[in-house]
């Protein structure tokens, strides 16, 4: 027993002892701050970019990038939403029209229902008659409690903590950007040679994938914007421009994305009794679907460097294991296994 408590082996059990806690108490919390590290880095090439081409300092170029990207990404959140909240107060003024139709629509389909099961036996009437009612009564109570006070209130209340979220991240991100030459030189001081060597190869195969795995996100995402801009002009041309960039944002939601808008429009046109928009609208999703499941693989496969079989594997797990966040760090954890092998600093040659 003695034989097990060597130093080496009480040093491997601390350290895995404090990686364990890392992941299960630190990392949690410390999302943003490793977010705004990732965004550094993917960011980098640019300021680089800016570096060599402009020959600007290391703090102009990371403040001009910066702020450019800041800019654009506030420029398009801005326009988003106040063209969301636009339509929003539209829909409130026309909600009391919305809701009488609906409750019509519910008298005739009862009415309808009455007059289809006129003929058939009383316990098949009352049957299906409780079970409409039990998918009214299911549908208006999930209405009801996803507009419930304590979803206000505990969505008002989580405000704080994602502005100071928000905030922590941009000055992080800020922060990581100037000093990441300084943190490499540091990383680097405690490696020898030969690991340090290695892990400027891993580096560099780690940032041509990021680029990539951004390059096949970026143009997955404007696919989905194209298809869909030019599904709802031919559906609803009214509102083409803002439910295009609303389903462009909500469709980065793994498994479900698009669907979240798209499945409950269909349904209140199916409902209102306008099947033909009802169904060009779930016509859409669908094909919004496909591409996302199938192309999104391939794309970021080809682009990042491995098969979309173990690109689509890695995802599935990774939403299974952490969730949302387990479909970007599926993929990234296979990248940094592959590239950590093609190194050098993982050694798999064995043989059973």
């Amino acid at each position: 027993m003695t034989k097990w408590l060597t130093k080496r082996n009480l040093i491997i059990a601390l350290s895995i002892a404090i990686i364990i806690i890392i992941f299960i108490y630190i990392i949690p919390v410390s999302l943003p701050i490793i977010f705004a590290l990732l965004t550094a880095l993917l960011i980098d090439p640019l300021v680089r970019l800016a570096e060599d081409k402009l020959n600007w300092k290391r703090n102009l170029a990371v403040i001009s990038v910066f702020i450019f990207i800041i800019g654009l990404l506030s420029s398009l959140f801005y326009f988003t939403v106040t063209r969301l909240i636009g339509k929003i107060i539209d829909f409130t003024k026309a909600a009391p029209e919305y809701f009488n139709t609906l409750a019509g629509l519910w008298i005739d389909v009862q009415a309808k229902l009455f007059q289809y099961t006129s003929g058939m036996p009383l316990e098949v009437v009352n049957a299906i008659q409780s079970e409409s009612k039990v998918i009214f009564d299911s549908m208006r109570t999930s209405i009801l409690h996803l507009l419930s006070y304590e979803r206000i209130v505990s969505f008002a209340t989580d405000i704080p903590n994602l502005l100071v979220s928000l905030i922590v991240y941009i000055i992080a991100l800020f922060l990581f950007m100037l000093e990441l030459p300084n943190l490499k030189k540091m990383l680097f001081r405690h490696l020898t040679n030969e690991t340090a060597e290695k892990v400027r190869i891993m580096i560099t195969r780690l940032n041509g994938v990021l680029i990539g795995f951004m390059k096949a996100q970026l143009l997955v995402s404007l696919i989905i914007l194209a298809v869909t801009f030019v599904g709802l002009m031919l559906i609803a041309p009214k509102y083409a421009v803002i439910m295009s960039l609303i389903i462009w944002i909500i469709d980065i939601v793994p498994i479900l994305g698009s669907i979240i808008i798209l499945a409950p429009w269909a349904l209140y046109h199916f409902i209102s009794g306008d099947i033909a928009t009802g169904t060009q609208l779930s016509i859409l999703a669908i094909v919004l679907l496909v591409i996302r499941r199938t192309v999104e693989p391939k794309v970021m496969g080809s682009q990042i460097g491995l098969s979309p079989l173990p690109t689509l594997i890695a995802m599935f797990i990774g939403l299974k294991l952490i969730g949302f966040l387990g479909f970007f760090v599926g993929p990234l954890v296979v990248i940094l296994f592959t590239t950590a092998r093609e190194a050098g600093i993982i050694k798999l040659n064995f043989k059973i």
